[in-house]
């Protein structure tokens, strides 16, 4: 006998609900992460990210970690980031024309310190953490994946877990080299039970095993001047090169579900499987190039990202691939971001810094039936300001303050929206993000 569709359905759910639970509640995440959506810093988010291959922060365990020895002290870092969407498409069916409006809101917390000290060679070796926890650090793990009739855009959402761990080490005058880790989640349940017809399950039996994932993220630092000039002025004095690479990275969830029906499907049951990713991050090549002066510098990068390997992705994804059953497989393209910032120093105390970005979208498809995801072309601007405090009472280093803002202008671009039922509707998506970071350094 064929088994009940109401009954598959909501074994599925089942399933599928069981390992969610496990993991967050009430959640919404996205392709994007906090790293490459807004700027995990507020120096990040301030220059869109143009000089972040070169700070000496603690997020350069994401961006370069070999710049984690620039600032040979101690680094303790906390702070916050705040992002307000209004993300935009013209489907009378989703509310007038704002599809999303809640924020993304992050707790920061990174350090860095030398860990030369333990050896006998008094070699520096740095070590540096970033996390970033969504929702003020309520929800660590968020993570759905879903379709939609309305539309859902492809990089915006509550983030999972940011979690980055690495060290660096100077070479030979000048160079610098580091490696660091992204840490994501694969997430495994088994799903046995006994249902009636009705869909009434008894005797469940759920094991869910959840395994950190480590990706990794290499990066170099080279500054002309010690390098080839150490011991005298020359022109190449001011001048940094800075190179990393990111290996593509995602969390993943698998469901696999054995359901007896009870005088219908006998031992050993009908099989179900469930599979999906999240949070995915393409393979990434970044260069960039930076120029120091006396109180200033101005710098910029351009970042390969190969959004091309998410379509092979989506092949194994059970719940996206409804898209290349039901029509024409969903593709993406690889992309060029240039980025340009600069920073200039007020006075002994005060900073200033600003930032500018061209995102082009990776989405090459504009008619994507049952995801219907959006995604546009972006403007990124941002602007920043330091304040470093000497006269601390308590503390031996100066502490210092971090603030930033960052708008991105989503493009307006054309969809065809795909409902269940095959009626299609012509959209324009578009958007604006405003984001807030702020943070507070002390230095050991």
């Amino acid at each position: 006998m064929v088994p009940s569709p109401r009954f598959s359905v909501r074994a599925v759910s089942l399933a599928v609900a069981a390992v969610s639970a496990s993991l967050t509640m009430n959640a919404s995440a996205s392709m994007g992460n906090l790293g490459t959506t807004y700027g995990v810093m507020p120096i990040d988010v301030a220059t869109a990210q143009s000089l972040s291959m070169f700070n000496d922060q603690v997020s350069a365990t994401y961006y370069n970690p070999a710049s984690l020895t620039k600032d040979t002290r101690g680094e303790l870092t906390t702070g916050i980031l705040h992002a307000e969407q209004e993300l935009r498409s013209a489907n009378p069916n989703a509310n007038g024309d704002v599809l999303a409006n809640s924020p993304s809101q992050h707790v920061l917390i990174g350090m860095k310190t030398n860990l030369g000290s333990l050896t006998r060679f008094k070699h520096p070796i740095y070590l540096g953490f970033i996390a970033g926890v969504e929702k003020y650090g309520k929800e660590m793990l968020a993570f759905n994946s879903q379709t939609s009739e309305n539309g859902q855009f492809l990089q915006y959402g509550k983030e999972p877990l940011f979690l980055n761990v690495g060290g660096a080490t100077p070479l030979w005058r000048g160079i610098s080299a580091g490696l660091s880790v992204r840490v994501t989640l694969d997430a495994t349940a088994q799903l046995d039970a006994v249902s009636t017809l009705g869909g009434e399950t008894s005797r469940e039996r759920l094991a869910v095993n959840a395994e950190p994932a480590m990706k990794t993220i290499l990066g170099t630092t080279v500054d002309f001047g010690s390098t080839f000039c150490p011991e005298s002025d020359c022109f190449l004095d001011g001048w940094e090169a800075a190179f990393a690479y990111r290996t593509k990275s995602s969390a993943s969830t698998t469901v696999d579900s054995n359901i007896i029906v009870t005088q219908t499907i006998p031992d050993p049951g009908l099989s179900l499987a469930v599979s999906t990713i999240d949070s995915f991050q393409p393979e990434t090549y970044v260069a960039g190039m930076q120029y120091a002066g006396d109180g200033w510098r101005v710098g910029g990068s351009v970042e390969q990202q190969n959004w091309s390997e998410l379509g092979d992705a989506f092949d194994s994804d059970t719940i996206r691939m409804q898209n290349g059953v039901n029509g024409p497989k969903i593709e993406f393209d690889d992309i060029l971001i240039p980025r340009i910032g600069a920073e200039y120093q007020l006075s002994e105390h005060f900073a200033l810094r600003g930032g500018v970005a061209y995102e082009e979208s990776p989405l090459k498809t504009t008619r994507n039936p049952d995801l219907n995801y959006l995604d546009t072309d972006k403007i990124v601007v941002g602007l920043g300001v330091s304040a470093t405090y000497d006269r601390t009472r308590l503390l031996a280093y100066p502490v210092r303050l971090d603030l930033g803002y960052q708008y991105q202008q989503l493009q307006e671009r054309d969809f065809t929206l795909v409902d269940y039922d095959g009626n299609e509707t012509d959209v324009t998506a578009d958007g604006d993000v405003h984001v807030i970071s702020g943070s507070i350094t002390l230095k050991f």
